[in-house]
Parts: structure tokens; sequence; C-alpha cells
């Protein structure tokens, strides 16, 4: 009798473990059930969710008003697609962050936040923000950059007569100080589109523009409806000037008064709704702090990795510390093709014309001091400072922002087409 009584509760024992179990695995596959396939690639349900606690802590820490949660799911799946696609991408391009690096930048935001990365570090957890998933959001970013100079960067040419153009148009209209604060909102339209597809989309935009005119909230749209990367910043472009502002959107921007919201403007990447948010003049003078510099570059590539560029770099310096002619390498070494053939000669170069690690490393030596390796998004490079001089230099400085300018101008608009294409052509399978 006890055995058939103790076979009975062996029999309940595993009947109820067998149903906790069943339980927990359904709960399990629910949360980490595959929201989309991307290409050879998957986003979770943990990981939709985990992305959209953040974004909504940022939203409430601006005091954004938070959209509709299906609207807010919506434009985060679809920025964690393209942050997706753009990181299959780089890997398949080589491009990777190291350790050294991605140390670097975190302890450069601490320092901007006027702390130490120890201080840092225990403010976010303190905020419940995990520190290694504030890294791993870090080198995704630093990557994503890396990829979008290496594709889109590279491409980008100024010639002297577009500079000269910009600040004659600039000084003709008297808007060379002037500062937009721009709202976007973008209305995306396919490459290969129909006609009817492109009428919609129109047609869409049209019923947008006189919403907001009649009062609604231009950044609650911008978050619900626009296919622009600023979506979930409620569009927000910030302050430009107007050799900043996108070519297509130049014309209608000029004409604009504070508040007003634009008719819709076509491009080739669908319909743009702008929203002027401030005007302010911008004027100012600049004694320019010029730097001659020279340089000698590894780049990393599929055959040469982190470790690699940096040790050839250090190989290098060693070399040239024992004597040897540091324009002779830097000709014979050298990745940038531009200034090896120079020996190494970036000439007189101001602030701001330079990558910031670059500038940073070079802006703390002293002359004819070589740097350590230096990582930039370009390779690993050895610096030396030839020369220092403090000038009253406005008018090459004008052209200086000029060109940053019109290229800012182009990059932007290239990467918006980029990215949209990069969208249109991949496999993304959304599962409900």
């Amino acid at each position: 009798m006890i055995n058939q009584k103790n076979a009975l509760m062996a029999m309940v024992v595993t009947l109820f473990c067998s149903l906790l179990m069943n339980s927990f695995l359904a709960q399990a596959e629910t949360v980490d059930r595959i929201v989309v396939v991307v290409e050879d690639d998957v986003i979770l349900e943990s990981e939709l969710q985990s992305e959209e606690s953040t974004i909504r802590a940022r939203m409430a820490e601006s005091k954004a008003q938070l959209p509709p949660e299906t609207v807010l799911r919506k434009q985060v799946l679809e920025k964690m697609i393209i942050d997706k696609l753009q990181r299959q991408l780089a890997a398949r391009a080589g491009v990777n962050v190291s350790d050294e690096m991605l140390n670097s930048s975190a302890a450069d935001i601490a320092q901007r936040n006027n702390m130490s990365l120890e201080q840092f570090r225990s403010e976010l957890e303190a905020s419940g923000i995990s520190y290694e998933n504030f890294l791993e959001n870090i080198r995704n970013e630093i990557v994503i950059n890396q990829l979008r100079a290496k594709e889109i960067g590279g491409r980008i040419k100024v010639s002297d007569s577009e500079v000269e153009h910009y600040l004659e148009t600039q000084q003709s209209s008297g808007e060379e100080a002037t500062q937009y604060h721009l709202g976007h909102i973008l209305i995306a339209v396919k490459e290969s589109a129909s006609a009817s597809e492109s009428q919609k989309a129109e047609t869409k935009a049209n019923h947008l523009v006189k919403k907001l005119r009649a009062g609604q909230d231009f950044s609650q749209a911008a978050i619900s409806t626009s296919d622009d990367a600023n979506a979930l910043k409620g569009g927000d472009l910030g302050w430009r000037g107007i050799g900043d502002i996108p070519s297509q959107l130049v014309d209608g921007v000029k004409k604009m008064r504070q508040n007003e919201v634009s008719d819709p403007i076509r491009s080739s990447g669908g319909f743009h709704i702008i929203k002027l948010l401030g005007l302010k003049s911008d004027v100012d003078n600049h004694v320019v702090s010029s730097t001659k510099a020279r340089h000698i570059l590894i780049k990393t590539n599929e055959l040469i990795d982190d470790a690699e560029a940096k040790k050839r770099i250090l190989a290098l310096k060693a070399r040239i510390v024992d004597g040897d002619d540091f324009a002779t390498l830097a000709r014979a070494h050298s990745d940038d093709r531009g200034s090896a053939l120079k020996g190494g000669e970036l000439g007189w170069v101001e602030p701001g014309s330079l990558v910031k690690p670059f500038e940073d490393a070079m802006s703390q030596l002293t002359i004819n001091q070589m740097s350590a390796p230096v990582q930039s998004q370009f390779g690993w490079h050895l610096i030396q400072v030839q020369d220092r001089k403090d000038k009253d230099n406005a008018s090459e400085h004008k052209k200086n922002l000029a060109r940053e300018s019109i290229r800012k101008r182009k990059i932007e608009e290239e990467t918006e087409l980029w990215l949209r294409r990069l969208r249109d052509e991949a496999f993304v399978e959304i599962n409900g």
C-alpha cells in the first residue's frame, strides 16, 4: 500500500514538473520568438522589447510624448532592421572595432559629461542601464559610422568651384550667418515604385501637411509616420546653416517663416515635410590656429587586423627613432597614398578638418614629437607635428567651413538614398 502511494506521488510530482517545464518553455518561446528575419539573421522579441524600453526611457527623459504602442513598435523595429542590415554589411566588409577604440570612446563620453569612466559607469548602472549594453550600443554606432565612411564618404568630392558658389550665394542673399532649426518628416518612396505607389505617398504627405497646419504636434507626427532616421527624435534636425540643409530642401526653407510647415517637397527618396522651428543669426570671428603635420597610415582589411596594423605602426616608429627618415618610410609604407607621395605631409591643417581621434592626438603633441599609435576609422596612424602657428585667416576659414558644409550635405543626401536602397533590396520577413 505504501509503495502504491509512493508511486502515485511520484507520478503527480512528475506531471507537475512537466507542466511547469512546458509553461516555462512556452513563456521562453513567447519572449524569444523570431519577430523578423533580416537576410541571414533574426531579431528576437526579447531584443525588440529591450530596444523599445530604451527608446521609451530616452523619450521620457526628454519629456517627449510617447506615441501609441503599435506605432512605437513599428518605428523601433524599422530602426533595428536598418541597423542590422548595416552591421551585416560591415561584417562582410571586415569593419570591426577594437576594445581599445571602444574604451577610448566610452572615456570620451564620460569626459564630456564631466565624469571619470568609473563615475560614468556607476551613474549608468544607478539609472538601470547595463554598462555592457551601453558599450555594445557604442560599438554598433562606431561600426556603422565606419561603414558609412567606407561606403559613402570616400565617394564624396567637393570642388573649389562649389565652394566659391556656396560663398557667393551666401553673401548675395545675406544669409551667411543665418541658422535654421528644422523639423523633418519623410514619406519614403522606393526607387522602383510604380506611379500609383508614388501617388499614394503624395496623397499621404498632403493629408499630413493639412493636419500639421491644423495644429497636430509635429514631433508626434514625425515619430508616428516619418521614414527618416531621425523619426524617433521627433524629426528634429537641429540648427543648421543654409549649406548644411539638403539641396532639395534649401529653396523651400529660405522662403519659410518661423513655425511654418512646408508643402511636400519631392526628391528621389520620397516626399519631405519641413517645419521651421527657429531662426537665429550666428555671427562669429575666428583666429585660425594651424598645425603642420605628417603621418603614416596602415589600414585594416581582410588580411591585416587591428593588432597587425598597430604592430606595423610601432615597428615603423621604432625605425624612425633609430634614425630612419620619416618621409622615406611614409612613401614606402603609408596606405594614405595622397599624402604618402609627399612623404606623409598633410600640410597646414585647421581644427575640424581631420577626424576627431587623429586631431585629438595631434593637438597633444609638441613640435617634432611623434605620437603613439592612433586608431581612427581609417586604420592606425603615426603622427608627427612639424610646426604650429596662429593667424588671422578668416577667408580661408570660411572656405573650409563651406567645404565641410557642402560635404556634410552631400553625405546626408547620399546616406538617405543608400539606406533606402539597402532596405528595399534586402530580404526582410516580418512575422506578425
